[in-house]
């Protein structure tokens, strides 16, 4: 499992390089320009309204920054691969491999929470299920190892009974997983909204179970800062918190504009969109308090899954100040 993970981490280091080939850093000196991580789900759409709305632009502009530059990684791996280079200042990343990376060497923490639960697994209309014991011999795509949707179903799994290496369990980003799925490639999907949506939308699976069935108020995606950034201007850092809970209050607020903004951001058809904000089991929340033992719970199992070297502390993971101070 560890060559796997290792393996699996060492690809995903070259794409990411790849990917931000040519950013600037933020290691000494003044920051004139702020890069952003982020992924295509529905889970993080605080950030797809703050950019859309200019409020990171105008927010952080009295604060010396002058571009925002976003970039959309598939999954949380290759994004905190991209952390890792030096290559992001901020991020919204599953808390699962932002765990992985800091055990890996990451300098880096949460600042603020993004959402917690939100994910479904989902077969094909035709594969019946009634309890977990009925995945045994299937095929589901998830996210790679390491990740919340990776580290949740294989959890579950055994507390039900299942041995995870019964199940086929195939790493593939959202996007592969659900073209697979209708391609009949793969029996079912575990993936984080809106991919369970589109895949309702199109007729060729159903939800069986939500991933707060599976781990109950279970924390998903954070907001991380760079540890050079936190240092160095925690002023800008306060800020992002700032504006990342107006974002977020604006889009509980106001769910079609957000899911109307999302859908421009990502193309995906907006009635969809607004299916998976009424459809999934997900909370929007800045608050970071909510999801601090969920957080290090997931340092146990990933340690169990041989994932990481060894459990980690709250205070290895959170900087809390951020989000009191933004609060006060």
């Amino acid at each position: 499992m560890k060559q796997l993970t290792a393996i699996l981490l060492a690809v995903a280091l070259v794409a990411a390089f790849t990917f931000v080939s040519g950013c600037t850093g933020t290691d000494s000196g003044d920051v004139t320009h702020l890069r952003i991580g982020y992924q295509p789900s529905t889970h993080q759409t605080a950030h797809t309204t703050a950019m859309d709305k200019g409020w990171w632009q105008e927010d952080l502009a009295p604060f010396g920054i002058t571009q925002i530059t976003d970039y959309n990684f598939p999954t949380g791996a290759p994004e905190m691969q991209t952390m890792l280079a030096g290559d992001l200042d901020i991020a919204y990343v599953g808390s699962a491999p932002f765990i992985a990376a800091v055990s890996t060497g990451l300098d880096a923490k949460i600042v603020a929470a993004v959402q917690t639960q939100g994910s479904d697994l989902v077969l094909r209309n035709e594969i019946p299920y009634s309890t977990p014991a009925d995945l045994v011999g299937k095929t589901i795509a998830t996210f790679p190892p390491g990740t919340i949707q990776d580290t949740i179903l294989r959890t579950w799994l055994e507390e039900n009974g299942v041995d995870p290496a019964s199940v086929n369990i195939k790493a593939m980003d959202p996007g592969a997983a659900t073209t697979a799925l209708s391609a009949g490639q793969v029996d079912g999907v575990f993936l984080p909204h809106p991919s369970p949506s589109v895949i309702a939308a199109e007729g060729t699976g159903r939800t069986v179970v939500q991933s707060g069935e599976m781990m109950k108020d279970h924390a998903c995606c954070v907001l991380v800062a760079s540890g050079s950034l936190i240092r160095e201007h925690p002023e800008i850092v306060e800020q992002v918190v700032r504006t990342h809970i107006k974002a977020t209050e604006y889009n509980i607020e106001h769910p079609d504009e957000a899911a109307a903004i999302y859908s421009k951001k990502t193309g995906q058809n907006v009635e969809t969109v607004k299916a998976s904000f009424r459809d999934w089991d997900g909370t929007w929340t800045a608050d970071p308090n909510v999801i601090t033992t969920s957080v290090v719970e997931y340092t146990n199992l990933q340690y169990e899954l041989g994932y990481i070297n060894k459990p980690l502390t709250q205070d290895d993971l959170f900087d809390l100040s951020f989000y009191e101070k933004a609060r006060a």
